[in-house]
């Protein structure tokens, strides 16, 4: 995506990527649609694990059996959306009345009102459709394309020691990243329905490009874990002068590097560093926000990187979770710590981790129909299209 990219080139970008028009964004696809029509009925009549026809990519396994997903390891785009059903030990109950189909339960939670204060984790997956490469995807991650900066390693472009001695490779990156050339995806209009409805009780991301600001979610709701571009500080230990993001925005599209104009030392925006610590935002809501969590969603994240992947353990230990990521992360190897998809750690206590294997903006879309929030999803999107549209007349 580039930055001429036009609003309507854009929708339509995420209408094709949706397959919202009911076709398929490869002309080599040639399977029947009648069935990808079909599947959120068939999902209803108790098929729990079903594979919508889809050209997104090939998908290589160890064992060609449904069942065995976690062995499934898939290269290039999202595996087709796919609801796993949990394979119970003998005597293991679940906190899910369905466990067929375990997003049904986790709609019914919602509708219900048991799950009032929900918790929203996301990561670099739900930005992907935007056309925000991710972290750590072999070969298309933003960490595969950063050889042309001819780095010692390529996470030095992150990392504040390097910043301090040469921060002009961040600055040419940080032009590709920054807020304003981006749509927000499905997921992150989900995220601002949840809010719109008094539901969301905190956003917290991994993501430093701001879509959940730009899609409408406020700024008390939302945890950058990792910072983001919204502000910007001199670095210089003694200054840590404050500096506005437009005055920031104009300085790296000129192709300047910022510096302070009190104390002429690097101009960074808050995005933490590797070498860096945390926000304080963070560590200040965390206990209390995710004590008090009564559904926590994990969405497009490899769980990787502390202590944010530890976060999944925060929660109550009766507090369902679910899991939507293009692959199975964070799983237990032992009682109490990560994911426990099939109950095989929860003992006396009630098996509460469901998982939705594929693209996160599909997996959206199917929750909003189970919820009955389809076309007050769409609408937010379709809204935000129509205000951009109107801002470039």
């Amino acid at each position: 995506m580039t930055r001429e990219t036009s609003i309507d080139e854009l929708a339509k970008q995420l209408d094709e990527s949706l397959n919202l028009d009911g076709k398929h964004a490869s002309p080599e696809d040639t399977t029947a649609t009648a069935d990808e029509d079909n599947f959120l009925e068939e999902l209803s009549d108790g098929k729990s694990t079903y594979s919508v026809p889809s050209a997104v990519g090939s998908l290589s396994s160890d064992d060609s059996s449904d069942d065995d997903i976690g062995r499934v390891k898939f290269i290039g785009p999202a595996p087709p959306l796919t609801v796993h059903r949990p394979s119970l030990p003998a005597g293991v109950t679940s906190i899910f009345a369905n466990t067929a189909s375990t997003i049904d339960s986790i709609a019914e939670m919602i509708n219900s009102g048991s799950a009032k204060n929900i918790i929203v984790m996301a990561g670099a997956g739900i930005s992907t459709d935007a056309g925000i490469p991710d972290f750590r995807s072999p070969g298309t991650g933003l960490y595969a394309n950063l050889q042309k900066y001819r780095l010692p390693y390529p996470e030095a472009i992150f990392t504040i020691d390097y910043f301090r001695r040469k921060p002009k490779p961040f600055f040419v990156l940080a032009k590709e990243l920054y807020p304003g050339q981006f749509v927000p995806t499905i997921s992150h209009f989900f995220v601002k329905l949840l809010a719109k409805r008094g539901l969301l009780h905190r956003h917290y991301t991994q993501n430093i490009d701001c879509l959940e600001r730009v899609a409408g979610v406020e700024s008390d709701l939302i945890v950058e874990a990792h910072g983001s571009f919204h502000a910007a500080h001199c670095i210089g230990n003694k200054c840590r002068k404050e500096f506005p993001q437009d005055w920031v925005r104009e300085k790296i599209f000129n192709d300047s590097i910022p510096h302070c104009d009190k104390c002429n030392s690097l101009v960074k925006p808050d995005i933490t560093f590797f070498g860096e610590g945390l926000p304080a935002r963070f560590f200040d809501l965390l206990e209390g926000d995710f004590a008090s969590c009564d559904l926590l969603i994990v969405m497009g994240t490899s769980l990787q990187v502390h202590p944010f992947a530890a976060l999944i353990n925060e929660v109550q230990s009766t507090t369902p979770r679910l899991l939507i990521n293009r692959e199975r992360v964070g799983e237990s190897k032992t009682r109490g710590m990560g994911f426990d998809f099939d109950g095989s750690f929860a003992g006396s206590m009630p098996h509460r981790d469901a998982l939705v294997l594929g693209d996160c903006d599909e997996a959206c879309l199917l929750l909003a129909d189970r919820l009955g929030w389809t076309d007050e999803l769409l609408g937010l999107r379709a809204a935000f299209i129509d205000k951009r549209k109107l801002e470039h007349i």
